[in-house]
């Protein structure tokens, strides 16, 4: 099995998504979606991008390499009735089933960033993409001081070493390799934006039973405990993330959670 499809279908991405919904639907209002305008959002999870997309009438097609996502974004964009948004299990480093220059805007927000050969990845969402379309990615910042740079970074210290060849998924959130990469698939750099963004993950519980739902449902971070636990760590791993959580809420109660994290923002034109 491909170690994405089996990190991104361990547990139940959902149960996180839940806390990132009202950003998604924020950020999807900015990129100037009509109706009728093609759009595929890759890496999209259970839809909290790709739903808000439909709603304003747009096409969508959502892609994820995690069986379990599509499957939930298909159930929820059949509750709402948007027949115009559907969801298929694809890799984002080989969009095969994609016809070249078929889609007016392609958005991964926290998703491609994810997949194995960015160069590969780079390359297929300008090549699904019409020449006119746009490109916008979203891509945590590797060393950020944000939630989920910090919860990655904790995470790795308790993980086995990732293997030979292995390219940080962070990578992405540097300017300098999105236009490295976007330039090998032809795009020149002058076509190419980077802003940093925040997002927000809003959840009605306290810091501690947020990080309850990363132990249990957000695969890295099951990964980091399975390997504390096997260490004598997991005590130690919870603590630290417990206290990031608790250190970052703004929401102003201990009864909920309210955290931003930056991103960066990446818009390329075609």
């Amino acid at each position: 099995m491909n170690p994405n499809k089996q990190l991104w279908e361990k547990g139940d991405f959902t149960r996180i998504a839940e806390s990132m919904r009202e950003s998604g639907t924020e950020l999807v209002s900015k990129l100037g979606i009509t109706k009728g305008m093609k759009v595929l959002d890759l890496g999209c999870g259970d839809g909290t991008t790709a739903l808000p997309a439909a709603r304003l009438g747009a096409n969508v097609l959502g892609v994820d390499i995690a069986e379990n996502l599509v499957r939930a974004g298909n159930a929820r964009a059949k509750a709402e009735g948007l027949t115009h948004c559907t969801f298929q299990e694809g890799d984002a480093t080989n969009l095969q089933a994609l016809s070249d220059h078929t889609f007016d805007l392609t958005v991964s927000i926290f998703g491609a960033m994810f997949a194995p050969k960015p160069l590969d990845v780079a390359k297929e969402m300008v090549r699904v993409t019409r020449p006119g379309g746009r490109i916008v990615m979203g891509n945590w910042i590797p060393g950020d001081p944000t939630l989920v740079a910090q919860i990655l970074k904790i995470s790795s210290a308790y993980t086995p070493p990732p293997p030979e060849g292995f390219v940080s998924p962070m990578l992405w959130g540097v300017e300098s390799n999105v236009i490295e990469r976007f330039g090998n698939a032809g795009v020149p750099k002058e076509k190419i934006s980077c802003v940093k963004d925040t997002y927000n993950f809003i959840a009605p519980f306290t810091p501690a039973q947020f990080v309850s739902k990363f132990k249990i449902y957000y695969g890295p971070t099951m990964n980091a405990f399975d390997a504390a636990e096997k260490n004598g760590k997991a005590v130690e791993l919870q603590r630290e993330l417990e206290a990031l959580f608790s250190s970052q809420n703004k929401s102003g109660k201990e009864s909920s959670t309210s955290i931003p994290a930056t991103f960066l923002k990446v818009t390329v034109h075609l």
